[in-house]
């Protein structure tokens, strides 16, 4: 509809704005309070335009009763258009989804969390490799959401582009119909102040003068017909405060959407690499922790190892030490060696001297049984 608005989109004056439409019967108005309208500046019109706007109010004639009361109305039917062209636009705009978007992208942000927990260094390569593959699992999965959350936001900023340039349109047209407007206001503001000068005066003098019921009635309805036409004009001048007030709530539309547009635009190429870039750092931060954590624990147990080496050279060079510094046989061995033969010395001379006083008491007792066996056969034989 905006497109079809667009190719009339000059002002035009017409007495016949619903040619194809059937005339209507309207009622006669009651008088409306009078509003003070903006006043227009006819030097922004071109010599066309006001060539034009001077042809017009000439054509204008009180009292064909269907002229005046379509005088105008096409202008103020556009401005009706318009504004519903202009609402349509607002109600199909959805500026909130744009905000829970831009919302989910903060929520994605937050749920990288980097830091965790140190538990010491015991078990440090499959806690490290664990901690690494947890945050390059945590980047995978907000890196596939936050291009999910990109494309809805690209889409949306193609969305807002197009709208501020169709309300850079709505704004050229808004215009248009304000200086179609004014040329009518202007027009018949002239016409009635030409009336109003010259020809009710002249009927109203006419009248003093005859004092015919029939011209003071001619002037008493052109009267009430100039009072009409005033209210026709002041019916121009307040749909043209609506078209004034149009113009800066389209400039307040297109403005909502550009200042989002251009957040979308900060979050498209600043907020989401930085934070690709960040995670890129947290990961290379993560391998260089890691490898920091097992150069550590290599060195400690380096250490270890050296140190325990080291006591273990220590307590081998003693003991060799000990052992090329000892003898064959050990002076303690030679000493109890030789103690223990001079005591079996001493206790075989003691077995044998035992023995030959046992030998020497045996041979005496072998001398005593022998005499006593021999005395025993003397006996025997006497």
């Amino acid at each position: 509809m905006t497109e079809e608005m667009l190719k009339d989109a000059a002002p035009t004056l017409t007495f016949e704005p619903f040619a194809e439409e059937k005339a209507e019967t309207l009622a006669v108005q009651e008088p409306a309070p009078a509003v003070e309208a903006p006043v227009f500046d006819e030097s922004s019109l071109t010599p066309e335009e006001k060539k034009m706007v001077d042809d017009f109010s000439a054509q204008i004639d009180l009292a064909n009763t269907n002229l005046v009361l379509q005088f105008g109305s096409g202008a103020q039917k556009k401005i009706a258009d318009f504004s519903e062209t202009a609402l349509a636009n607002v109600r199909t705009k959805d500026l909130g989804e744009v905000g829970d978007v831009l919302s989910s992208v903060v929520t994605q942000l937050k749920s990288f969390d980097v830091d965790e927990e140190e538990k010491g260094i015991m078990g440090f390569f499959k806690r490290g490799a664990n901690k690494v593959t947890a945050l390059r699992a945590k980047y995978e999965k907000a890196e596939g959401n936050i291009n999910q959350i990109s494309t809805v936001l690209e889409n949306h900023q193609v969305q807002l582009m197009k709208d501020a340039a169709m309300l850079d349109k709505m704004y050229e047209m808004n215009k248009v119909y304000f200086k179609e407007l004014s040329m009518y206001i202007l027009a018949g503001k002239k016409k009635l102040a030409d009336v109003q000068a010259n020809e009710l005066p002249a009927l109203v003098e006419k009248a003093s003068k005859t004092g015919l019921p029939e011209d003071a009635q001619a002037a008493n309805d052109l009267a009430n017909l100039c009072n009409r036409f005033e209210k026709k004009i002041h019916d121009l001048e307040l749909t043209r405060m609506i078209s004034i007030q149009m113009a800066p709530q389209i400039r307040l539309v297109q403005g909502n959407d550009t200042l989002m547009s251009e957040k979308i635009q900060s979050t498209l190429v600043n907020t989401i690499p930085l934070w690709k870039s960040q995670m890129v750092l947290a990961l290379g931060v993560a391998h260089s922790q890691q490898a920091a954590a097992a150069q550590h624990a290599v060195t400690d147990m380096t250490n270890e190892l050296l140190k325990k080496n080291a006591e273990t050279l220590k307590m081998a060079t003693i003991e060799t030490a000990k052992e090329s510094e000892r003898g064959i046989v050990d002076i303690e061995t030679l000493t109890h060696t030789n103690e223990m033969l001079i005591s079996t010395l001493d206790e075989v001379l003691q077995i044998q001297q035992d023995g030959r006083t046992r030998r020497k008491d045996a041979e005496a007792e072998l001398g005593r049984i022998e005499t006593q066996l021999k005395q025993k056969l003397l006996e025997i034989r006497n």
